[in-house]
């Protein structure tokens, strides 16, 4: 990190003085040895005031057990499409409960260029994974997550939430008829629990509806 002339930040420090520090600080103190309570705390705080800036030392934490969860806490809000950049990328090569928490950050943040990749973590082994990824898909809800869930659903039922939450996307969007194919191919299996096949109906007749 670059010299930029100011006294390094103390290492212990109460939550309440990590809550006002500023950016440059709250990353220094990330990438410093200090104690994981104030790690975690500066994640928080750049939830609320972090940057692109940031990005590079709350992604960095994304492979750690004990961080991850406050990285993606700290990522999620920034509005810079370098935070989804960093999500795809971890997405890729991250396993079991880390591969998943980022899987849930994409589909909080929409992010329609991860569609591609949440397919191929649909169409995989770990069925935990495979969940997370159609759920992801179905929060996107976006015209080539539709796609996907529906090319899915042929084959297993599991992605039926999903494919109701991708859905009411599409229709927030706009996108009636797709979002009414979608309905239509839910109702065409017969083996979805009562619920969803009356979430399906109503969702169906109200987008019919002129």
């Amino acid at each position: 990190m670059p010299d930029t002339g100011a006294a390094p930040v103390p290492v212990q420090l109460k939550a309440e003085e990590i809550m006002t520090l500023e950016q440059t600080k709250l990353i220094e103190l990330l990438t410093s040895d200090a104690p994981d309570f104030a790690r975690a705390k500066a994640c928080q705080r750049l939830a609320v005031i972090g940057t692109r800036e940031a990005v590079p030392a709350l992604a960095a934490l994304l492979a750690d057990p004990k961080f991850s969860h406050y990285a993606r806490y700290g990522l999620e809000p920034i509005p810079d499409p370098s935070v989804d950049d960093a999500l795809r990328e971890a997405s890729g090569k991250l396993t079991g409960r880390l591969q998943i928490g980022v899987i849930n950050s994409l589909g909080n943040r929409r992010d329609t260029k991860a569609v591609e990749a949440l397919a191929r973590l649909m169409d995989g082994s770990d069925a935990d994974v495979a969940a997370a990824a159609a759920a992801a898909l179905g929060r996107i809800g976006d015209g080539s997550a539709a796609k996907e869930l529906q090319r899915v659903l042929d084959r297993t039922k599991t992605v039926a939430g999903a494919c109701l939450e991708c859905c009411e996307g599409l229709l927030t969007k706009g996108n009636k008829e797709q979002a009414l194919a979608l309905y239509e191919a839910l109702l065409l299996r017969s083996d979805l629990p009562p619920a969803v096949r009356l979430a399906a109906t109503r969702g169906q007749q109200a987008t019919r509806r002129p």
